[in-house]
């Protein structure tokens, strides 16, 4: 799915493609590469222009559209999947810079300009040029620039100079300009000491050049108020949306290729290990896509919010694109190799955005620092490591809040009141009233929920964190219950579901079996009819408080004849009937979360079949799919690694931690995001994207890597069980469950390839 979520983006997408599939196919731009290489404007400039698409970011004021910086990623995503060329990225830049932190001065003279079509290019560092500060206020400014992306062919620059030793002195001293400290300012590329001398470019649809300067007077009115951290923070948000282009070109390339490329008489796409890359490379695009939108929303939630947002985007979009163009080109094999395809040209545009604005280290670095470092909490001073983890999740976060739609105020007003009231009971009264008001599961309909609405449950999901009263969880209930309410008979629905509610009965999940696997289909679990109901013998394993549920959902064979996907039935048992045994299963980690369970001659009543004899496994796949929703679902993901990192006992080096907390939360910060996207979809009646599906896969390697670098902060005091790293050795053993519960990550990569890319089954 890509960044935009309306119609009203899906409508500006759709028009940017049309006219690069007009204005620039690939074979025109092959026919230009030298040319654009060495900075050549793109022909069909004046129609980008025309199209909006240099002012739409822009105050209506100074000829812009008036549009956010959503819109700006939707156009420079479908720009950079058409693989546009010339000074479309680095003009956008340069004026979103401008038009942020230059005087009012400046911008009268240069947003009109900008707008209307001028080509402008921004230095991403001041490193390079020195400034002597003048005694007129203003800098005489000399060096070379790095590379900076457009500057050859660009009619305006921004660029950066850091203020000299011997020139910070009296004249800088008036104005309290320090050595070493940073001056931005916009200078015509014409102007008399302004050289600009074109690279060998990497990316041959656009040019990069070093822009020297031979004492170029730069005058104060010139100067904008910008620092490198700045400009990198607003390049981030931009080079990332057109990382996602990129990504999207490059998946859908590689996977229409498999689709159709045969070895031993089958597509190749069918090959299991082909799946699984292909699926991999799907949830890696759709995280750099859920990281690009959150960070181009955050451009107006302030800098604080901004910094964080952008951080999240150049970890993953910025490598991540450069990596999946290597993917790319390796998965379509050799022709993926050759001059003539295109996937080297869109390798290398992702190879000079990540060039440029890297090392993404840095960005893994600064996020880690602004998340550890939250308050007055830093990993070098804490001795509570809660109390740490206390003001690093109250202090600089993510925000993930939703804006509601028109809301009907009389309803949260009524919510708010019963949940004041909820809040005055006891404890142990609360979970019974709030299923007696449909507040437990307020989607269930009713008289077991509210029927709420999307809109209805975020009220009433704020309502509960304003009240502070905790919305209860039926667990392995959630997962069941959907499928009762579905196909159960109504005395099954009237019997089980509002005691489930109330917290009286709880479930477990008898579907896993040790010969069946993932398979779980294959189970021999068997049923046989007797009179007044079904004989079941057979044993179940991985079941999850088996060993203290009321009520288990259990799928048993009914028809040993019919294929493996018929003759299955789904019973619901009660775990105190006579023949069933539980037997707990101790992990790897020392504790006890599983159970095996014998089913020997117990008996189960006709009432407690659900749906018809011999068709449960559709009714098994309605609860499997809520499981993996609720496994993969979340609005906002909290790490504890700051935290841990607070032990004081930490054989790593400090900046090391910092850029391990920085690269997982951009993680965390992509997941949250990629589970709001879908909300919001949701909200806007629009089908859901591929967010769910990719969703537990992405958890599951966040929880994999966040416990393989925990514990290895720690190094010989991970040895001990009971020493500073006894909780992250706990939790790196504690990993599989993650990889298993819910289907394996292998099953669940088949499902994203066969159901979401449309590859073939094996």
């Amino acid at each position: 799915m890509s960044i935009g979520l309306t119609e009203d983006h899906e409508a500006l997408a759709s028009s940017i493609r049309g006219f690069v599939a007009r204005h620039a196919p690939s074979t025109a731009i092959r026919a230009d590469l030298d040319a654009y290489a060495a900075g050549a404007p793109f022909p069909g400039w004046d129609g980008l222009v025309e199209l909006g698409l240099t002012s739409l970011h822009l105050p209506e004021e100074h000829g812009g559209a008036g549009a956010g910086y959503l819109e700006l990623a939707v156009a420079l995503e479908e720009t950079a999947r058409g693989l546009l060329p010339g000074h479309l990225l680095p003009s956008v830049l340069t004026s979103g810079l401008l038009a942020a932190n230059a005087s009012d001065e400046v911008r009268k003279r240069t947003l009109p300009a900008l707008a209307a079509g001028t080509r402008a290019a921004s230095a991403l560092t001041a490193d390079g040029p020195r400034a002597t500060p003048r005694s007129d206020g203003g800098h005489t400014v000399s060096g070379a620039t790095v590379p900076v992306l457009g500057a050859a062919g660009a009619e305006l620059l921004l660029l950066g100079a850091r203020v000299t030793e011997d020139g910070a002195g009296a004249a800088g001293a008036a104005r309290g300009t320090a050595a070493g400290s940073e001056v931005w300012f916009v200078v015509d590329a014409a102007t008399p000491g302004v050289r600009v001398e074109a690279a060998d470019a990497v990316d041959l649809t656009r040019g990069v050049a070093r822009v020297h300067l031979d004492a170029v007077g730069v005058g104060a009115e010139q100067v904008v108020a910008l620092s490198t951290e700045r400009v990198r923070t607003l390049a981030a948000v931009l080079f990332a949306a057109e990382a996602v282009g990129i990504a999207r070109w490059l998946l859908t390339t590689g996977v229409e290729y498999v689709k159709v490329r045969e070895q031993f008489g089958r597509p190749v796409g069918s090959f299991q290990a082909v799946k699984h890359r292909a699926a991999r490379m799907l949830v890696r695009t759709e995280t750099m896509t859920a990281a690009a939108w959150d960070a181009a929303r955050a451009v107006e939630q302030g800098d604080e919010q901004l910094a964080l947002a952008a951080a999240e985007a150049a970890i993953l979009c910025l490598a991540g694109a450069t990596e999946l163009g290597l993917e790319t080109v390796t998965l379509l094999g050799g022709i993926g190799y050759t001059w003539e395809h295109d996937t080297h040209l869109y390798w290398r545009r992702a190879m000079t955005l990540e060039s440029l604005l890297g090392p993404v280290a840095a960005f893994e670095h600064r996020l880690g620092e602004l998340v550890a470092s939250s308050g007055s909490a830093s990993l070098e001073a804490s001795e509570d490591a809660t109390e740490e983890h206390s003001r690093a999740s109250s202090g600089l976060t993510r925000d993930f809040d939703l804006e509601l739609p028109e809301e009907d105020p009389a309803f949260r007003a009524r919510i708010a009141g019963i949940l004041n009231e909820v809040a005055a009971l006891p404890d142990g009264e609360r979970q019974s009233r709030l299923a007696d008001e449909g507040l437990v599961l307020p989607h269930y309909p009713r008289p077991y929920g509210l029927a709420a609405s999307p809109v209805e449950q975020i009220v009433i999901q704020q309502e509960y964190e304003r009240s502070g009263v905790a919305q209860p969880k039926t667990v392995i209930g959630e997962w069941a219950m959907p499928t009762v309410l579905a196909h159960g008979t109504e005395e099954q629905k009237r019997t089980l579901i509002p005691a489930t509610l109330r917290g009286e009965i709880t479930w477990c999940q008898l579907f896993s079996e040790p010969g069946a696997g993932s398979d779980l289909a294959a189970l021999s679990t068997r049923a046989e009819k007797v009179e007044g109901g079904w004989r079941i013998n057979g044993q179940k394993v991985w079941n999850s408080m088996a060993d203290r549920a009321h009520y288990g959902v259990l799928l048993a064979r009914t028809n040993q004849d019919a294929p493996k996907h018929r003759g299955i039935s789904y019973f619901l048992l009660d775990m105190r009937t006579p023949g069933i045994e539980v037997r707990p299963l101790r992990e790897a980690n020392g504790h006890y979360l599983f159970n095996e369970v014998f089913l020997g001659d117990v008996l189960v009543p006709d009432d407690r079949l659900v749906g018809e004899v011999d068709k449960g496994w559709a009714l098994a796949r309605t609860t499997l799919g809520n499981e993996r929703v609720a496994m993969g679902g979340m609005r906002e993901l909290r790490l504890d690694m700051p935290a841990m990192a607070a032990s004081g006992e930490l054989a790593a080096r400090a900046d090391d931690v910092r850029r391990d907390i920085g690269a997982l939360y951009a993680h965390a910060y992509a997941l949250s995001a990629m589970s709001l996207r879908g909300t919001l979809r949701t909200l806007s009646g629009l089908r859901p994207g591929a967010e769910a599906s990719v969703a537990k896969v992405a958890a599951s390697f966040l929880n994999t890597d966040v416990a393989t670098r925990t514990i290895r902060w720690f190094g010989p005091a991970a040895a001990s069980a009971d020493g500073p790293g006894a909780a992250a050795v706990h939790q790196y053993l504690s990993v599989p469950p993650h990889l298993i519960g819910g289907g394996t990550i292998e099953i669940q990569l088949n499902v994203i390839a066969e159901r979401v890319l449309g590859l073939p089954r094996g």
